[in-house]
């Protein structure tokens, strides 16, 4: 396994004057860091008592510093792609997105690549075509991406050139998602080697200003060559910046290529899984619902993997103790791992199966039974609550897809916590923003009001619960208290609260007696601002 090339922490520097989120003193308001360690947390007279010239002191006016945020599930170099690419995301509708082409295509003739539009927000309610492409771009190439990364439209032109028509998901009006959209993705959206390290710079950096301090990296071969994931890691070691936590999402066949594949990351892999797609998503209609689509009635959607394939994957990485997972979203591919979870467990026995922690991505819908089935494999799962507030409700994108009454079962989040079942929470991004707190009130704002969670929960499920998913080693990551991990963030925020969603109590308390840590209100209307974030002592981002 490769060292990082980064120097160790060293110095003491001891925060005050603020709020710190600790549950070994509720009411601390500072912090004492040596190198790389929180070497104490107190109250500010004692600060006060223990201050000398050895110290950096940093104010924090009020400040709160809190554990670091961990996304659970993210894409580094694809994030790195969207945030330089055209920005589809703010388009309410197809003329807007037309627009922006054109102005793009003008101002680059290079191939015009977008993404983040979603056809459910404009009032057209179509995706854009080929000949609108081509005209909006007056002969440039176009490439955008779907906010869902499961589809995309093409330009004429650019799919003439990569005999797209030839695939399955193509379509004649420019719209593609398979094996086609992988074709493409490959040929004008995969960086090359030296174009990687930027992108993946760009995209750490801005995950750190908002307060990661690590990002689970979701690679798979559908999303570039394993390379990608290698200069990843290798960047990692050479800079400061939120740790990588890598999975890479390949099917297994063999015990030689399970061995084979964890050498070529250098054992560095948490797990064989995460991406190893079960199934689409549900605003690209690819994700497998046992129901139908109600706007497409006949349509269920794709399950891209056999039972027996899964079974097998999960057999030959658990039976060597490494923890596997699929990218889950409908209720039918949940069916189908949990098939080939009870096929794995009479295989190789149920204890090897729960200890290798299995883990499903996304499981946005929740099937009866599923649950009991769930906690007895051991499951985690790895939730995106901003799918909830982005597509959810009655009139969301959910229930045009679903229905409504689907709808308000999705992102099951709240149910899932209360029976047991372990929940780790992320962005993946691109796909939704990473903005953590709009995460946990999201949490706390669920559609459903049976799925809320408090902010606390939510909180632990985006810092703690994120490390333990990984299979982190150091039992103290994710929390701050005299020996743990110098890992946090401090944060900008109007006001301090206990908050909950039940409504037989007060949903938001300031009085600080109540002994339990305080987190931001989050029903002001501004979200908390990271000013800095610091990984095991060294800062990573800093705007204090």
């Amino acid at each position: 396994m490769s060292k990082s090339a980064l120097p160790a922490a060293t110095g003491l520097t001891l925060y005050r004057n603020g709020s710190v989120y600790s549950a070994a003193d509720p009411y601390a308001t500072a912090m004492l860091v040596d190198g790389g360690t929180v070497a104490w947390i107190g109250s500010e007279h004692a600060a006060t008592s223990i201050a000398d010239s050895t110290m950096r002191i940093v104010d924090l006016d009020g400040r709160l510093v809190a554990p670091g945020f961990v996304d659970s599930h993210a894409h580094v170099t694809q994030t790195g792609l969207a945030l330089s690419s055209l920005d589809l995301t703010g388009c309410a509708s197809l003329a807007e997105l037309l627009d922006a082409v054109a102005a793009a295509a003008r101002q680059d003739s290079a191939p015009v690549l977008g993404h983040g539009w979603d056809e459910t927000r404009w009032p057209e309610n179509r995706a854009p075509s080929a000949a609108e492409l081509d005209r909006a771009a007056a002969g440039a190439e176009v490439f955008l991406t779907r906010v869902d990364v499961h589809s995309g439209v093409v330009s004429a032109d650019l799919a003439a050139r990569l005999t797209l028509s030839e695939l399955q998901g193509w379509t004649a009006d420019g719209t593609v998602s398979g094996p086609a959209l992988e074709r493409t993705r490959h040929a004008v959206q995969i960086p090359a080697a030296g174009q990687r390290a930027e992108l993946q710079r760009r995209a750490m950096q801005h995950a750190a200003a908002r307060g990661y301090v690590a990002l689970t990296e979701m690679a798979a071969p559908q999303l570039g060559p394993a390379e990608d994931l290698l200069e990843l890691l290798a960047l990692s070691d050479a800079e400061p910046g939120p740790r990588i936590l890598p999975y890479w999402g390949e099917l297994m066949t063999s015990a030689e290529q399970v061995t084979e594949t964890m050498e070529r990351f250098s054992g560095r892999l948490r797990g064989l899984g995460g991406d190893l797609t079960m199934d689409g998503s549900i605003g690209s209609r690819s994700a497998a619902v046992s129901a139908g689509y109600a706007d497409r009635p006949g349509e269920h959607g794709s399950l891209y993997l056999e039972t027996e394939a899964a079974a097998r994957h999960l057999e030959l990485t658990a039976g060597q103790g490494i923890q596997a997972g699929f990218h889950v979203i409908g209720d039918a591919a949940l069916l189908r791992v949990l098939d080939a979870l009870d096929l794995a467990a009479e295989r190789i026995g149920q204890a090897a199966v729960r200890s290798a922690r299995p883990r499903l991505e996304h499981m946005e819908m929740l099937p009866e039974g599923a649950l009991e089935r769930l906690l007895q494999h051991g499951v985690t799962a790895s939730m995106q609550p901003l799918f909830d507030a982005y597509w959810g409700g009655t009139e969301g994108m959910y229930a045009t897809r679903l229905g409504a009454e689907a709808a308000l079962a999705m992102n099951a989040v709240g149910t899932l916590q209360t029976a047991g079942v372990p929940v780790a929470i992320g962005s993946d991004a691109p796909v939704t923003d990473q903005s953590p707190w709009a995460t946990v009130k999201a949490c706390l704002e669920h559609h459903n009001r049976g799925e809320q969670m408090s902010a606390r929960a939510a909180f632990l499920a985006h810092t703690r619960a994120g490390w333990r998913a990984a299979g982190e080693r150091n039992p103290m990551e994710g929390q701050l208290a005299p020996g743990t991990p110098a890992t946090f963030a401090v944060w900008d925020a109007d006001e301090l609260s206990i908050q909950t969603p039940d409504s037989r109590v007060s949903a938001w308390s300031t009085d600080a007696r109540a002994g339990t840590p305080m987190l931001p209100s989050l029903d002001n209307g501004r979200l908390p601002s990271c000013v800095r974030t610091v990984v095991n002592g060294i800062t990573i981002h800093d705007a204090l």
